[in-house]
């Protein structure tokens, strides 16, 4: 079953008198639980697209549809994840998830137990009446992914969520994305520049294309889970980490 269906997507943004192409034709599908990462080259469209999906961006032409319904704007559907952890400053980690489930219709107990169970998820208890701005950038992204979820959306859409933080954190985050992904049953939709952590994370791998303005290949990863750090040295896994890098640099050329 398809949770995600792009058909004949067209986007462009003028410039003044200047109309640029961004996204042109593009067809997708995303099946329930699918984990599908988008790489490409910069300015090959990849938040754009992101941001469409997430009801934040129109565009020209075409539709897209979650469980068969159109989408113009954001709904409790999708969840985001953004590279900027975009917190509220002035709530604590605790009260900033109970934000997003009371602007999502729950009741104020209930709000607060269900942000008790996903701070309690992703290892954050402790700094539940902590600030923002007392937290590392792995914990504010750790709560940033808790809030995302917290009201049981279809889809996680992630725009580089791990790009700002060290390669250790990173790492630490994407055992524990891939942790939530498996218990929850979400559909994720993860926009990174890094193709290892493409592989790592996915089922699917889509390259959009400067040069073509879309869908330039979509690669099956066809690697076994659970994945580990051996996973990063198999021989499967380096030659599609080359091929994908290959056809992002001839994209660039």
């Amino acid at each position: 079953m398809a949770t995600l269906t792009i058909n004949h997507l067209h986007k462009s943004f003028t410039f003044g008198q200047h109309k640029r192409e961004i996204l042109t034709d593009v067809n997708l599908s995303i099946k329930d639980n699918e984990f599908v990462s988008v790489v490409g080259a910069s300015g090959c469209g990849k938040s754009t697209l992101l941001s469409i999906i997430a009801g934040l961006e129109p565009y020209d032409s075409g539709e897209v549809l979650v469980d068969n319904n159109p989408i113009y704007a954001p709904g409790l559907d999708r969840g985001v994840v953004f590279q900027s952890y975009t917190l509220l400053p002035w709530l604590t980690v605790q009260k900033n998830i109970e934000f997003a489930l009371k602007a999502a219709g729950y009741a104020k107990n209930e709000s607060i137990e269900i942000a008790k169970d996903h701070l309690d998820l992703v290892n954050l208890s402790a700094f539940a009446n902590v600030y923002p701005n007392q937290l590392s950038g792995g914990m504010k992204q750790r709560v940033a992914l808790a809030r995302a979820i917290s009201y049981r959306p279809k889809i996680l859409l992630m725009d580089e969520p791990f790009g700002a933080l060290d390669a250790i954190t990173r790492n630490q985050m994407q055992e524990l994305l891939t942790k939530i992904w498996e218990q929850h049953r979400l559909t994720v939709l993860f926009i990174t520049h890094d193709v290892e952590e493409a592989i790592y994370l996915s089922d699917r791998i889509i390259l959009l294309s400067v040069k073509q303005k879309g869908i330039k290949s979509i690669f099956d990863v066809n690697q076994l889970r659970p994945r580990n750090k051996t996973t990063l040295s198999s021989t499967h896994f380096i030659s599609l980490q080359e091929k994908i890098l290959d056809e992002i640099n001839q994209d660039i050329d």
